[in-house]
């Protein structure tokens, strides 16, 4: 009896991809076709507003190995990966991105390492095509502040474009946190990982969904997720600041009683007041983050709501599709 083709689950998360899915569908079967596994592509649509679930619902007529969840608003990117995670019913689950900058010629390579025993493929950005100077200086400054602060290291240029083994994807599925944050999840949880890098072409249609104010979001969401130590350090700012106010008293004092030096001190008391008014502000909001975190941690409300899905109930079936009209249609 021929033992079952082992499955592997790809997982997407998009939100108005419509333009970026027929090319990306077509580099998928590109890919997976001739590899000696069953796939199923799941995408999780993340509130989409555009067509994206009809083109969805209408390709996954032609191919069932098209799977889809379609959650009940934008939940955001890692809230939807996570709901791929929970459903991905393959040994290994690779999850990527759906604007054609995680190449899905990379997949067989994933595969490679999975089968020579490694249970994370993590990938590494070594450069983007067409991101700007802004964006690569953003980059390259959050990875130094997170490698500072944290306990734990994440590789420059780390991207959501990894392979899981099944054992790795229980143990991402079990973990309750509400705001998970992957990229540092991955090197946290330990096993065994290799990185292979690789240059991300520019997106293929359409624009960014990550902006500035959702890149910032997802910073402060890993530095508060993973390190206490902006807690220490303004515990130590505190002490510092209390260091040079005395200081300066003793100075005051001194020049008072033996010196003919003292003048009035508007400025420099207006410039203290200030100096720590702002200090305390920025401690004030530092606290609010980790409170914030701990109260959506006991609201208990899930990360996600499910509105729909497609084939994963049923039993999946691999059908050959022809390639070549699908190249035709993408162009």
């Amino acid at each position: 009896m021929t033992p079952p083709t082992p499955l592997v689950s790809i997982v997407i998360p998009i939100m108005n991809e419509a333009e970026c899915l027929p090319k990306l569908l077509v580099e998928l079967r590109i890919a997976c076709d001739p590899l000696e596994y069953a796939f199923e592509f799941l995408f999780v649509d993340d509130g989409s507003t555009d067509n994206t679930l009809d083109w969805l619902t209408v390709e996954r007529e032609r191919d069932p190995r098209v799977c889809f969840i379609a959650l009940s608003r934008n939940f955001g990117h890692q809230a939807a990966l996570s709901a791929g995670l929970a459903r991905a019913r393959g040994i290994a689950v690779i999850s990527m991105d759906g604007d054609l900058q995680h190449p899905p010629a990379l997949i067989p390579l994933l595969l490679a390492q999975f089968a020579a025993g490694y249970e994370i493929v993590n990938t590494t950005r070594l450069a983007t095509d067409g991101i700007g100077a802004g964006k690569r200086i953003f980059s390259n400054a959050f990875y130094k502040t997170f490698n500072w602060l944290a306990s734990i290291r994440v590789e420059p240029g780390s991207a959501d474009f990894r392979l899981f083994a099944r054992p790795v994807v229980e143990v991402l599925n079990e973990m309750p946190e509400v705001r998970k944050f992957l990229r540092g999840l991955v090197p946290w949880i330990g096993f065994r990982q290799i990185s292979i890098p690789f240059t991300a072409p520019a997106r293929h249609a359409g624009r960014s969904k990550y902006g500035w104010i959702k890149s910032l979001r997802l910073a402060v969401d890993g530095m508060t997720a993973f390190s206490m130590n902006p807690l220490r350090k303004m515990a130590l700012g505190g002490v510092f600041v209390a260091g040079l106010a005395f200081l300066y008293g003793f100075a005051a004092i001194f020049a008072y009683f033996f010196t003919e030096l003292t003048v009035p001190g508007w400025t420099s008391l207006l410039v203290s007041v200030l100096f720590l008014g702002g200090c305390q502000l920025v401690c004030f909001g530092v606290l609010g983050e980790y409170i914030g975190r701990i109260l959506e941690q006991v609201k208990g409300r899930p990360v996600y709501i499910i509105r729909a899905t497609a084939g994963l109930d049923s039993t999946l079936q691999v059908h050959p599709v022809d390639a070549s009209a699908d190249i035709r249609q993408a162009g």
